[in-house]
């Protein structure tokens, strides 16, 4: 069998690792490169597209052939990119429901053919320094990347010649790296993952050898490419002011910044300011400008900041405090920023040491006191990709005392009767996982069910995303007779598989579900923060729609039993029943034509007054039933069994 290697497909910058007796490490190019930017540019029609550095060194002559960020696009859909996205130098189009696309030289590239030629390059890179082919690997990806998405990564794989044999969530794989030496050790560690194009923060326990998620969270728009942006706006702005060109409608100019931009933001990690050079930004005009630290740090704060939100809640979600956890992982080449460790250090709790020299900063260490350590002990450009490496050595039989246990970050359901979500698999479970529930029929004679997948953490399903739909076909039978069990199985990449089974005739369909809609995790993040946000309006919506079900039920069986004894009810009982379902009808008429909810309170008082005046006739009823009983001794009492949740 061929070695499998471990990937780590970036936003910026992409690399491959290895495994050599049992020490993981990233290969280097014929250059000695480690680091391949995730840069594709398209020479001509007919011509062999050029990738990593060769690429890179061209984006600024040739920004509209030259593509860069592509992860960013990767299983999405038009319809949910925003404007700014859509400012890159080279033209992205995407509309609807339909699939973002890149058009070069009169072709349409989709997102994962791009990818596909990073990957190609960093396989021939793997195989000339191994001197063996290569069709196997481990490809990272963000934690929060969603089904769309991770098949996505999937089928670049494929196009590039290699068997995808395991996805990865990116800070997972850090802690695998950072871990490798302390497999005999317990600790708790997070995991703060700022790279080019995404951030995650996840929440990982260690314990002899067995590596378990216990929560993650995090936004794919979220990263490093986010501060360029930012950059290259104050630039352009500058650029105007002094006399310059409107930068924002030359893809030509904003390449040249966005270069400089990226160089400048580096070099300020480093150093306290840095020269900006632009000789000939047209044939009129250059440009220059000192940009400080200080200045920087101005511009992207609120966007580092909005990381914060993310480590809470992945706390909260692992039901821990900073003081809880041994160590904070920086990984990504983002958290290089002074400004970022600063923030990461505070938020934690870890202590600071400064050492200076007059008014210069030297450097930054982190002691561990009454909080965590701060490690930074890894490469933070390598550590994804070393743990990915270390992964593909786990599947290949080696590494036998190592075992990795992820989570999946959303909720997944199916829509059930009244438009709530059932949930099926909670959010923050280990995967892989396998969960199923049993549902029934709530209309008479339907003849098949339809089975909508949802993925989200609200109360009512049009709250959530949507993920698919299938239909399942049983015999027709009176509402509530039926049963078809549903069964969620996500495997080891977070990749959603759902089964619908009719119990009766064993008749079965089994779906891998791919998003309807892209859920990226600006949008994710929205989502959990609409949901404690309003989770008591929620929770009394669904008191309603739950309430309202009940109230579609026990009128009409009402009705049918009056209309059944008629002659048999006393007319001031008759009455008193008329009016308990009066009651009923009224609360109802006072529901909300928009938000379509009402008082469950109220609601659930009718029905209780309801239940409690058709007391009598239920034991009217039974005392007939068992009445038929003793008439015909050969039958038998149904049987209870608990009633599975009704479905549309």
């Amino acid at each position: 069998m061929s070695k499998i290697v471990g990937i780590d497909l970036g936003t910026t910058n992409s690399l491959v690792a290895v495994i050599d007796s049992g020490i993981p490490y990233v290969i280097a190019d014929t250059e000695g490169q480690r680091l391949t930017p995730s840069v594709v540019h398209y020479p001509g029609p007919d011509q062999e597209p050029v990738v990593g550095h060769k690429a890179n060194r061209v984006r600024a002559l040739k920004p509209a052939e030259t593509v860069y960020s592509v992860k960013r696009f990767m299983g999405r859909r038009g319809s949910d990119i925003p404007r700014e996205e859509m400012l890159v130098t080279y033209p992205v189009h995407g509309q609807g429901a339909g699939p973002v696309s890149v058009t070069i030289h009169g072709r349409e590239w989709l997102p994962e053919e791009i990818s596909a030629e990073i990957l190609k390059k960093l396989k021939q890179v793997a195989e000339t320094s191994l001197g063996e082919p290569v069709t196997r690997a481990v490809i990272t990806v963000p934690a929060y990347f969603n089904d769309a998405q991770r098949n996505a990564t999937i089928k670049a794989g494929e196009l590039a010649g290699l068997k995808v044999e395991r996805i990865v969530n990116e800070p997972t794989a850090a802690a695998l790296a950072y871990g490798l030496d302390k497999l005999g050790e317990r600790a708790r560690v997070a995991v703060y993952d700022l790279g080019g194009g995404t951030f995650d923060l996840s929440i990982l326990e260690l314990n002899a050898g067995v590596f378990q998620v216990l929560a993650t969270h995090g936004n794919t728009r979220l990263c490093g490419d986010d501060l360029d942006r930012r950059i290259v706006e104050f630039l352009a702005d500058k650029v105007l002011e002094g006399g310059g060109p409107t930068v924002k409608e030359n893809p030509m100019l904003i390449a040249r910044l966005r270069e400089v931009a990226e160089q400048a933001k580096i070099r300020l990690s480093s150093v306290t300011e840095a020269s900006i050079q632009l000789p000939f930004l047209t044939p009129e005009f250059s440009f220059s400008l000192t940009l400080t630290r200080i200045e920087l740090e101005k511009l992207t704060a609120d966007i580092i900041e909005k990381t914060r939100t993310h480590c809470l809640r992945s706390l909260s979600d692992a039901k821990l405090e900073a003081k809880d956890l041994d160590q904070v992982i920086l990984v990504g080449g983002q958290t290089r920023m002074p400004l970022v460790r600063r923030k990461v250090s505070e938020w934690f709790g870890c202590v600071e040491f400064t050492e200076t020299r007059g008014d210069i900063r030297l450097g930054t260490e982190f002691h561990k006191t009454k909080g965590p350590a701060l490690n930074t002990s890894q490469n933070p450009d390598e550590a994804v990709a070393l743990g990915a490496a270390i992964q593909a050595e786990i599947l290949s039989g080696g590494f036998k005392n190592l075992l990795l246990l992820d989570v999946t970050p959303l909720s997944l359901g199916i829509e059930t009767f009244g438009g709530l979500m059932n949930v099926i698999i909670p959010r923050n479970s280990t995967i892989p996982i396998k969960a199923g529930e049993m549902f029934t029929t709530a209309v008479d004679r339907q003849k098949s069910m339809l089975i909508h997948v949802l993925q989200g953490e609200r109360e009512r399903s049009k709250d959530n995303w949507s993920l698919g739909r299938f239909d399942i076909e049983f015999e027709p039978a009176p509402k509530g007779v039926p049963r078809v069990g549903v069964q969620f199985e996500i495997d080891a990449n977070g990749i959603l598989h759902a089964l619908a089974r009719d119990i009766k005739t064993g008749h079965q369909k089994i779906v891998q579900m791919t998003s309807e809609v892209d859920v990226d995790d600006a949008e994710v993040q929205k989502m959990v923060e609409e949901s404690v946000e309003h989770a008591f309006d929620d929770l009394r919506a669904r008191q309603w729609i739950e309430a309202k079900v009940k109230a579609g039920t026990d009128l009409p069986a009402t009705r049918k039993a009056m209309a059944e004894f008629l002659k048999d009810l006393d007319p001031d009982y008759k009455k008193q029943l008329d009016q308990a379902m009066e009651g009923v009808e009224e609360v109802l008429s006072t529901e909300d034509p928009k938000t379509k909810t009402g008082d469950p309170a109220r609601l659930k008082a009718a029905l209780k007054h309801l239940e409690e005046v058709t007391v009598p006739l239920a034991e009217h009823q039974l005392d007939q039933l068992l009445g038929a009983m003793a008439t015909h001794p050969g039958s038998a009492a149904p049987t209870s069994t608990p009633p599975p949740t009704e479905h549309k």
